[in-house]
């Protein structure tokens, strides 16, 4: 019998609407008896990790938080252990909208018919420390929007406290340009977004050609250091129109190198600073699709 576990973050999103045990009371019904683990830090889903990974093998790890709680357990576990599935609870959601999981019911059914897929995952390399992703890379200003949010601000209003960082970083703007080696090319840029998948801060398309299952990777650049550039991406992303945008351009490749000195953030949380060195982990774990 598979052991399974439950982390759940009740600082995130709709878990204060909606209380543990209902959560605990549907996964029942479906047949399914997880150790529960409430978790509200990065440190917290690294200490339960740590005895999953010493704990029976091929565990079915859910994830009912959001996409940073996510990353904290793919930080936190060994590769090739565990099945992975996530249930859309948290403040930012964006692993359970490319897997086309729209409700928890929806992702509870999926979890009982057991389909699987290999899950690859980046891994970006810091000078002192290397850290896995599942989503993206954020290299440059929206890196200096998440390392600047303020925590309670974060929690209180959720994306609106992204909305005022970014506004108060247009106080202290950083023209500095980093390089982007990707592909065989080198390109001089102000910032990128390297992604493993098609969304961006949410269920905006930023990398069409993204594939959770896909090796590759793309590094979206953003050559110009022009306030006026960011307001045009903006609004092209919130239109739809990013794909067509002039505002960046596409490097594939399956490892890229950025060097220079700019702030990274790692699916919504920062990291440090480049100089880095990013790949993939191609079979990381299973997921439940």
């Amino acid at each position: 019998m598979t052991t399974s576990h439950l982390f759940i973050n009740p600082l995130s999103g709709r878990h204060r609407r909606r209380s543990v045990s209902d959560l605990v009371s549907r996964l029942a019904r479906a047949g399914l008896h997880p150790q529960v683990h409430s978790v509200t830090t990065p440190a917290d889903v690294l200490g339960r990790c740590r005895a999953i990974n010493q704990g029976p093998a091929s565990p079915l790890v859910i994830v009912a938080a959001g996409d940073g709680t996510v990353n904290a357990v793919v930080n936190g576990l060994l590769p090739e252990t565990a099945t992975l599935a996530v249930l859309p609870l948290g403040t930012s959601n964006v692993l359970a909208a490319e897997l086309g999981i729209a409700s928890v019911e929806e992702g509870i059914a999926r979890i009982v018919a057991g389909r699987t897929r290999p899950f690859p995952v980046g891994l970006l390399h810091l000078e002192e420390s290397s850290h896995r992703f599942v989503l993206m890379a954020g290299i440059g200003l929206d890196a200096s929007v998440v390392r600047d949010v303020w925590p309670l601000g974060k929690r209180l209003l959720k994306q609106g406290a992204y909305a005022i960082s970014a506004l108060l970083s247009t106080l202290t703007w950083d023209k500095s340009l980093i390089a982007v080696h990707a592909g065989g090319a080198t390109r001089s840029c102000h910032s990128v977004i390297v992604c493993s998948a098609s969304r961006y801060g949410g269920d905006f398309i930023l990398a069409p050609e993204g594939c959770l299952f896909s090796p590759d990777l793309t590094a979206i650049c953003i050559d110009k250091h022009h306030r006026r550039t960011y307001l045009r991406l903006a609004f092209e992303l919130l239109s739809g129109r990013a794909r067509t945008s002039r505002e960046i351009f596409r490097m594939p490749a399956d490892g890229i190198e950025i060097t220079g000195i700019k702030p990274v953030q790692l699916d919504g949380d920062f990291v440090g600073y480049t100089p880095a060195r990013i790949t993939m982990v191609p079979d990381f774990a299973r997921i439940i699709v």
